[in-house]
């Protein structure tokens, strides 16, 4: 086992099924079946001359787990085989990754493009933190190439956008943005978390880097934070790395297990998530009390033919608008019972979310509005339960 992600094994060509499952594997003198958890700070070397010659890059191995870890050089592996990029590095946490991607690479008087939707931290690094080092932004329509036309008319650094958006469920073109950005000496940055490496590939389809919350499906079962970047090797190695080994944001070992353990049932866990949010977003659109369905999966989603162009299914998570704002809003969720209320996503339990209160509260109100998020508006993130109990539990709170 090696320092680096970047050291491949030689897996393959397999099936993504055969990847999550076996891709990265390193065993040690033990030979165990499961990945072994590697929970240690530091390594030792046999000789002075051998912790010289490691810090120097003579030779290969473990230096601190800060740096990288045996147990995390499997799981960032791994995500590279399922993600199809040259290298990959696991962060402590989703926004770990997003911070890392942005701030490693952009400096003052930088051009940073991002469009208006995105999740609410992600919008405060875009509007809050990169111009506090002299970094220039334009927000835009995500689904409007008008008007990223006009803001990559410019010299511009990077690029950030999520697909499908953070809560409306917006699709934004990943190849035509790429195709721009790139003509103003941009890089491309997706945050892949909606979607998922099993229904979309934002490499292919022209971005340069990609980020997740491994927090979101990936785990996907409630036990534990973490992130990761990937793209190609110049990019992940020798600009990525060094801003993650010198400022800290280290993905744990236990965590970093737990990750690949999620990543064994990771196709099997969204494909049938997938099939609960396709009958659970059919039974809403059919509902007198929901004024508005969105599900990039649905012939009736604004960007249908987009969808499902750069996507191969709609995902697991569906938002919705009720009637009567805030308070009959608050009425239908206390009323749940098989739902949970809660701001996460992509988890083997159905969650549901109010945005506007909780993961969009800190957003100004009137870009809210723009958005269409408003007091009735709710995101459901489809679980794994019995798609007929999830659907009286919808129905019994909507009546």
């Amino acid at each position: 086992m090696t320092n680096s992600s970047k050291d491949k094994k030689g897996h393959g060509p397999y099936k993504t099924a055969t990847n999550l499952v076996r891709g990265g594997v390193e065993r040690s003198q033990f030979k165990e079946t499961s990945e072994a958890i590697f929970m240690n700070s530091g390594f030792v070397y046999n000789t002075a001359e051998e912790a010289a010659g490691r810090f120097k890059g003579d030779n290969d191995g473990y230096i601190y787990s800060r740096y990288a870890n045996p147990t995390l050089s499997v799981f960032e592996e791994r995500m590279r085989l399922l993600e199809g990029a040259e290298s990959a590095r696991g962060t402590a946490s989703g926004m770990a990754a997003v911070n890392a991607a942005l701030m490693s690479h952009v400096k003052a008087g930088d051009h940073v493009v991002a469009p208006k939707a995105l999740f609410g931290s992600c919008l405060y690094i875009i509007e809050e933190v990169l111009p506090r080092f002299g970094v220039n932004i334009t927000l835009v329509d995500g689904t409007d190439l008008d008007q990223w036309k006009a803001a990559l008319s410019q010299k511009t650094a990077a690029v950030f956008l999520e697909t499908p958006s953070n809560p409306t469920l917006e699709i934004v073109d990943i190849a035509a943005v790429s195709d721009m950005a790139h003509k103003a000496g941009a890089i491309v940055i997706v945050d892949n978390v909606f979607a998922t490496a099993i229904f979309q590939k934002p490499l292919t389809l022209g971005a340069d880097v990609v980020v997740y919350s491994a927090t979101k499906h990936i785990d996907g079962q409630g036990r534990c934070l973490g992130g990761v970047v990937l793209g190609c090797e110049e990019f992940i190695e020798e600009t990525l790395f060094p801003y993650i080994k010198h400022t800290g944001p280290a993905l744990s070992p236990f965590n970093a297990w737990n990750l690949l353990k999620g990543l064994e049932t990771l196709e099997l866990r969204v494909e049938k998530q997938t099939d609960n949010a396709e009958k659970v977003a059919d039974f809403l659109a059919e509902s007198l009390a929901v004024k508005t369905v969105i599900y990039p999966g649905r012939a009736d989603h604004p960007q249908a033919a987009l969808a499902e162009q750069q996507m191969k299914r709609g995902s697991t998570l569906v938002s919705f608008e009720l009637e009567g704002g805030q308070e009959s809003t608050f009425k239908f969720l206390n009323r749940l019972q098989v739902i949970d209320i809660s701001n996460n996503l992509g988890d083997a339990k159905s969650l549901i979310t109010h945005p506007t209160t909780t993961t969009h509260s800190s957003v100004d109100d009137a870009l809210k509005a723009e958005l269409g998020i408003s007091d009735g508006l709710v995101r459901l993130s489809v679980g794994l339960e019995n798609v007929d109990d999830l659907i009286n539990d919808l129905g019994s709170a909507l009546n």
